[in-house]
């Protein structure tokens, strides 16, 4: 037969698809400072916890913090993790962008909050607003101004 797209864009041989996605689950974050991104995720940017575990036989905390539309963050401590690569930038996920309807305004919160934040700047083919900070681990976080 010949070839066909899924609805993800997947080129199969002889049958299509139908992956039925419809959102983003979850997020997952190894933080080498648990309580200190604990704090961050939680009480900084305000995101509610959805459960707190201590996994045992990893000798790991499990937090899941929930987002708006029902996707998480998923927060890990993990013994010793290995620092995360930023410059040159590296393979894998880029940055966490978060919603919000006014990014001057979040922006100005979290540097009152203590967090620094690069410049607010605007999306040359959008015309939205947006702006980059860092979490503890340097994990960039876009806060991105949505209509």
């Amino acid at each position: 037969m010949g070839r066909r797209r899924c609805s993800i864009g997947i080129e199969h041989t002889s049958f299509q698809i139908d992956m039925h996605i419809h959102g983003l689950h979850h997020v997952a974050i190894i933080a080498s400072d648990y309580q200190r991104s604990r704090d961050f995720y939680h009480r900084i940017l305000g995101l509610p916890i959805v459960a707190e575990n201590w996994r045992e036989e990893r000798q790991s905390w499990k937090l899941d913090l929930a987002l708006p539309g029902g996707a998480q963050i998923e927060l890990f401590s993990f013994p010793s993790p290995p620092p995360r690569p930023t410059r040159p930038e590296a393979c894998g996920l880029r940055h966490l962008a978060l919603a919000c309807a006014d990014a001057a305004a979040a922006r100005s919160y979290l540097q009152a909050s203590g967090v620094a934040c690069e410049a607010l700047r605007v999306d040359e083919y959008t015309g939205a607003h947006f702006f980059f900070c860092a979490d503890p681990d340097g994990l960039p976080i876009e806060f991105y101004q949505s209509a």
